[in-house]
């Protein structure tokens, strides 16, 4: 597949025609029954030009989704504990190159023959360090016999428990030397906690969301009123999310558990990699602050650091044309992406129905959040492109 090429977005004859095309791609994909509801935001140049609420948060409860509607994240959670881990590397408190047993002596997995391995916070935040997720293997795999959580169920252990069992569970591959998603960013969690000295949450919520003014997003439900339903992919719409449900990934591998009622408990375990809960909103400004450079949480240098393709020619599984900086994937070939955005480009997603993309070049920053899992989900369904493509023009 080619890529397409890129139309401008900036005058505002452009602009009202990508607002029509961006309504039209919302509004079809629920008509088709696709997703129960979404919310749709673009910025260029730090300008916000299209804003989108359509269908329900909640259909049930007759509820519509709203502009400040707060979703489960899931992986787009990933983004914001990478930041935080980046902010202490910027404080001079973490480096990327160190081991992490400097900070976690106790998470020491081992080669599969036994040998001790080095991994590092660059391992952690590239997704190299030869961990894994439950929902990568088949039923009967180590993470499972080893009861090893992927971050969205409610079983009763701790951080500390879980890295626990994550780490009797030897590594698929030396650190480095491959790519696989992975628990790491939950491994991350524990590191910014640990160099923080204090919770994850706190540590977030000082690092990130408190500088920047976001008071919406966090690892717990801010507004239960505001938090919009899950749904699942289901024939002939999608069907509310039960709790905990199996949702198939990938043909041949275990299903990954999602409980929704997960964001309710206060006893939960903060899943760096899934964990927290907020707004399109404030997502797109953490995303705007990196694009502009950093602002107050990042010198550039560190912001070019996690944007630079940190993986070589390691294969990106179900993403060709796409490399991996330090926190999301990096758009390296787009003919072979097949996608209309330009080469540099920062993509992720989340499990819960969620998609975000920054086009450096275009000034462009785009977060689309759906409830409904996984056909919101970048690389999970039709919806994300479909977005994409009515952002570029046809």
């Amino acid at each position: 597949m080619h890529a397409l090429t890129p139309t401008p977005v900036y005058s505002p004859t452009s602009v009202q025609a990508m607002g029509v095309r961006l309504d039209a791609a919302i509004a079809q994909a629920i008509a088709q029954k696709r997703i129960v509801g979404a919310v749709v935001l673009v910025a260029r140049d730090g300008e916000v030009i299209y804003r989108g609420a359509m269908g329900m948060a909640d259909r049930e409860m007759n509820r519509p989704m709203r502009e400040d509607a707060l979703f489960r994240l899931a992986s787009v959670s990933k983004l914001f504990v990478s930041v935080a881990a980046m902010a202490l590397v910027a404080q001079g408190r973490l480096s990327l190159d160190e081991p992490i047993t400097t900070w976690l002596p106790a998470f020491r997995p081992t080669l599969p023959g036994g040998e001790l391995a080095t991994i590092t916070p660059r391992h952690l935040l590239s997704h190299t360090a030869g961990l894994s997720y439950g929902f990568l293997e088949p039923e009967d795999g180590p993470y499972h016999r080893a009861g090893v959580s992927d971050g969205m169920d409610r079983l009763d252990i701790s951080l500390d428990e879980n890295l626990r069992r994550l780490a009797s569970v030897p590594l698929l591959f030396a650190p480095g030397t491959a790519w696989t998603y992975s628990l790491s960013i939950d491994v991350l969690g524990a590191v910014v906690a640990s160099v923080f000295g204090a919770s994850l949450p706190d540590a977030v919520r000082a690092l990130i969301t408190r500088p920047l003014g976001l008071n919406d997003t966090g690892f717990s439900v801010c507004d239960s009123a505001r938090l919009t339903a899950a749904y699942v992919d289901d024939q002939p719409e999608p069907r509310r999310m039960r709790g905990p449900d199996r949702i198939p990934m990938l043909e041949g591998l275990a299903d990954i558990i999602m409980d929704p009622a997960r964001a309710f408990d206060a006893d939960a375990f903060p899943s760096g990699g899934a964990g927290m809960i907020g707004t399109a909103d404030e997502s797109l400004r953490l995303l705007e602050t990196l694009r502009r450079g950093g602002g107050s949480l990042l010198p550039p240098e560190l912001v070019a650091e996690m944007t630079r393709v940190q993986t070589g020619s390691h294969p990106i599984v179900g993403w060709p044309g796409w490399g991996y900086g330090l926190g999301f994937s990096i758009l390296k070939d787009a003919a072979e992406a097949g996608t209309p955005e330009t080469p540099g480009t920062w993509r992720w997603g989340g499990a819960y129905g969620h998609s975000w993309f920054v086009d450096p070049t275009e000034k462009l920053s785009v977060v689309a959040f759906t409830n409904t899992a996984l056909e919101g989900m970048s690389g999970g369904g039709r919806f994300p492109q479909e977005i994409c493509r009515a952002v570029y023009g046809p």
